[in-house]
């Protein structure tokens, strides 16, 4: 049987996003890439030809429709790589902005699945990148921390509702990386708090044990490796990517 080609991938314009349609591409693979903006999409989709756009805000039951049309074979590999607008503690927060978290980083992820679901295949993956806060929250990451912690548990359900069809999922879990969003929230910061830039990034590295963060092209090569056959193994996984920020958990 000819192994499917097509790839889909949430968030596709974002730095994370970006990296991994690149690569994806790069292999030989169609990638549907579902974003937003259109002038982003345009722009990501000049650089290879494999590389489809596909506007839907997976914030929308409608984003399920706009996906599952463009869909025309089976799926090697579903990725929901979407970020948060909101941040805060829960002291400062606007309530609201938790379902707004959980309506993207949780319902977008469902309706990424309703989306592809039907072109699922046995060897098809199943990725979603949940930031570390879920495990791990911070006092100030309300909305990340809430949310994400719901993701672990929503990609738990869909490993026992999936795995025996042969479908595997899989969830990267890495600490801050170095992205131009997180770039801006350090300046924003050294903005707000009149502390150097260069000190936030110190306090961001000295949380690791490798003393730097890990980058996109980390992130892309570990997406990659799942494509392997052998990621199978990996089913209803979590993969620490944090350059050791963690240290209670395994």
């Amino acid at each position: 049987m000819t192994t499917p080609d097509l790839c889909v991938v949430v968030g596709a314009t974002g730095a994370m996003g970006t990296e991994i349609t690149l690569r994806l591409a790069r292999r030989g693979l169609r990638v549907l890439a579902v974003a937003r903006n259109p002038d982003d999409l345009e722009k990501l989709a000049a650089a290879d030809e494999r590389i489809i756009p596909c506007r839907a805000d997976i914030a929308d039951d409608s984003a399920i429709e706009a996906i599952s049309a463009r869909v025309d074979s089976p799926v090697r590999m579903a990725l929901f790589a979407a970020g948060l607008p909101v941040r805060g503690s829960a002291d400062t927060i606007p309530p609201g902005d938790l379902a707004v978290a959980a309506n993207i980083k949780v319902g977008g992820l469902v309706r990424l699945l309703h989306s592809v679901r039907d072109h699922l295949v046995d060897g098809s993956r199943f990725v979603t990148i949940a930031g570390s806060l879920g495990l791990e929250p911070g006092p100030l990451d309300a909305a990340p921390g809430t949310a994400n912690a719901a993701v672990f548990n929503l990609m738990r359900q869909l490993s026992a509702l999936y795995g025996p069809r042969g479908v595997t999922t899989h969830t990267i879990a890495p600490g801050p990386v170095d992205t131009p969003r997180l770039r801006a929230f350090v300046e924003t910061e050294s903005a707000e708090t009149g502390r150097d830039p260069e000190q936030i990034w110190d306090r961001y590295r000295a949380k690791t044990t490798l003393g730097r963060l890990p980058t996109l092209q980390e992130i892309g090569w570990i997406v990659e490796t799942l494509l392997a056959p052998e990621a199978a193994v990996l089913h209803g996984s979590v993969i620490n990517v944090d350059a050791g920020t963690r240290h209670g958990i395994h």
